[in-house]
């Protein structure tokens, strides 16, 4: 490595609280060289967003930071508000996890990006703007100029985080921080977003420090890592020693819990399992409002003419891009929203015509997960009362002990404690208030549950568990489940079926280890190829073709195949005609040149 570009050493954060000092990060050290990608890892409340920020003077009012932090041979803690001031933006410059947020909803595109050049490098509008063409050409954004008048809202989420990024860099500054800059994107997109990084660092020669708990993204990108837990550091060196040989047993840990997009998953179930669910052609569209008055209303077609069929004990999970129906699919399956066509049927019961009280009564058998376990649970009520409240609704007939007693003996095998029960959600992690969320889903012994997005937003140690869990209880319960996620890792895990959606249309189906070892449609082959792998040695070595371009409207889908645009095997059939799913070597795929392929 080249000459240290940054030096922070004996770092220490603090935050003052009621309750006393709070001491976020402790005695850190760590360098990063001109050119190099220093990756940061840990889990939630490991301090790596804190540390960065309080190189910055970022911290809330009540944090103080101690140490130092030699940067271009001044220390960044020692210097004033006003020299800081100088320094963020023109020689360190930082990308933040949600660019919606960091996004002036107020301002366009270009008036955000051209305040960096004229505070620093006070060009006049005319330049700046020209300047920030390019930084947008740079990024990959089309028509650069014209989206300079955007507001942030008018932007995909990727392309937030592109111009993000493309201010970041317009002062080249010497050293770039990307904090969780892919967590809220889809696979392809984080594909995209980290290969430009990686590009630009290349043409700018600018060091980054990546802050990521994602390991398969340091394997592919860093050059060293520092691993964090609870504000200290657990192991700090090259990716590659921190991979093959790492010193901490914190870190064995955490690569141990990582889910591999390449090992194996659930073997397929027998032929002979008694088949619990059944959709047929199920659509859902929403009507609109004209973009003007008089006009014609418009059509959004979230789901689009699906059918699938689940046996009792099988996972079937379901993966796309966001905005591809996923969880419209399974809101429409459990009536939260009405379907427009099509039937679902339970153990042979068709839902769809169900009204009131029957309706009520078939929900006995049908739960939910969601992915933010905090909003879905009521937080003024107690852990007994929310896992409580579906019993009491279909067997009022118990009396209060007898409740009480089920609730604490299904917390016990969600991993939860009797004691918990007259606690509150906020008194509990984020992987503890999921286990109450499966708890409340499981107290009725439902024969179907759906879990949308249950762990994503869990550290990957907790995600394990929970997986672990869901596993354990399927076994022991004989349960169905929808397993909905992003992580295709994790589906593969945990699934016996997948199911490709994309744009409201369903792509391909097919046993989790065939459709995962030999992907037929070539949307599914590009989701797989854009998955990091945790291991420096494959995932530096892998040949990939990723998707170019956002998803289409689903206001104005493309004729014929919705994939078509974003295709290199698309050719004038799939523009004319729409592709139907077929058989194909034990799956169902619906391309016109999946055989060629």
């Amino acid at each position: 490595m080249s000459e240290s570009l940054l030096e922070v050493t004996g770092l220490g954060v603090r935050f003052g609280t009621p309750d006393g000092e709070v001491s976020a990060v402790q005695d850190l050290n760590f360098e990063v060289s001109a050119g190099e990608c220093l990756g940061i890892v840990g889990e939630s409340g490991s301090g790596k967003s804190q540390s960065v920020l309080s190189l910055l003077g970022l911290l809330a009012d009540n944090g103080r930071a101690s140490g130092c932090a030699h940067f271009g041979g001044r220390d960044l803690l020692a210097l004033s508000a006003a020299e800081l001031a100088a320094v963020r933006g023109a020689q360190i410059a930082m990308v933040f996890q949600d660019p919606m947020t960091a996004l002036n909803p107020y301002l366009s595109i270009g008036s955000q990006m051209s305040l960096v050049l004229r505070r620093h490098e006070q060009l006049s509008p005319r330049a700046a703007r020209d300047r920030c063409t390019e930084m947008l050409t740079s990024v990959n954004i089309s028509d650069a100029a014209n989206r300079l008048d955007s507001f942030p809202h008018e932007l995909s989420g990727g392309q937030r985080q592109r111009v993000m990024i493309a201010a970041a860099l317009l002062c080249r500054p010497r050293l770039l921080i990307a904090d969780e800059p892919t967590t809220a994107l889809d696979v392809t997109v984080q594909a995209q977003i980290l290969a430009l990084i990686s590009q630009l660092r290349e043409q700018f020669d600018t060091a980054v420090l990546l802050i990521t708990h994602d390991l398969g993204v340091v394997a592919g990108h860093c050059d060293r890592v520092l691993v964090m837990e609870q504000g200290q550091r657990r192991d700090y060196g090259g990716v590659k020693e921190i991979f093959t040989t790492p010193a901490h047993d914190y870190t064995r840990r955490l690569l141990a819990a990582v889910p591999r997009i390449d090992a194996p998953g659930r073997q397929a179930l027998p032929d002979t399992v008694d088949e619990l669910l059944a959709v047929q052609d199920l659509s859902v569209s929403f009507r609109l409002p004209p973009l003007r008055w008089p006009g014609r209303a418009r059509e959004l077609r979230a789901v689009d003419d699906i059918s699938f069929a689940l046996a009792a004990g099988e996972t079937l999970g379901v993966v796309g891009e966001s905005g591809c129906g996923k969880s419209t699919l399974a809101r429409a399956v459990l009536r939260l929203v009405p379907p427009g066509a099509g039937r679902v049927s339970l153990l042979g019961r068709e839902l769809l015509p169900l009204q009131g009280e029957s309706l009520r009564a078939a929900r006995r058998d049908l739960q939910v997960v969601f992915q933010d376990p905090l909003a879905s649970l009521d937080p003024r009520m107690t852990v007994r009362d929310i896992v409580a409240e579906p019993l009491e609704s279909f067997q009022p007939e118990l009396d209060r002990d007898s409740v009480t007693a089920r609730v604490a003996e299904l917390l016990g095998r969600v991993g939860l404690e009797a004691a918990h029960l007259n606690r509150y959600p906020h008194e509990f992690s984020g992987g503890q208030s999921q286990r109450i969320g499966i708890a409340r889903a499981l107290i009725c012994a439902p024969k179907l549950v759906i879990c949308d997005e249950a762990v994503s937003a869990l550290d990957v140690s907790v995600q394990a568990q929970i997986i672990d869990l869901l596993l354990d209880l399927q076994q022991e319960l004989g349960l169905a489940l929808i397993f909905i996620a992003h992580d295709l890792a994790v589906v593969r895990q945990i699934s016996h079926r997948v199911l490709v959606m994309y744009l409201g249309r369903a792509v391909e189906l097919a046993a989790a280890n065939e459709l995962y070892e030999r992907p037929r449609h070539p949307y599914t082959r590009a989701l797989l190829q854009a998955v990091p792998i945790p291991d420096p040695d494959l995932e530096r070595g892998r040949e990939r073709q990723l998707l170019s371009g956002d998803v289409p409207s689903p206001l104005q889908p493309p004729s014929g195949c919705a994939f078509r645009t974003r295709c290199s095997f698309a050719d004038a059939r799939c523009a004319a005609e729409r592709p139907v799913l077929h058989e194909l070597h034990g799956g169902l795929v619906a391309c016109h040149r999946a055989e060629e392929i």
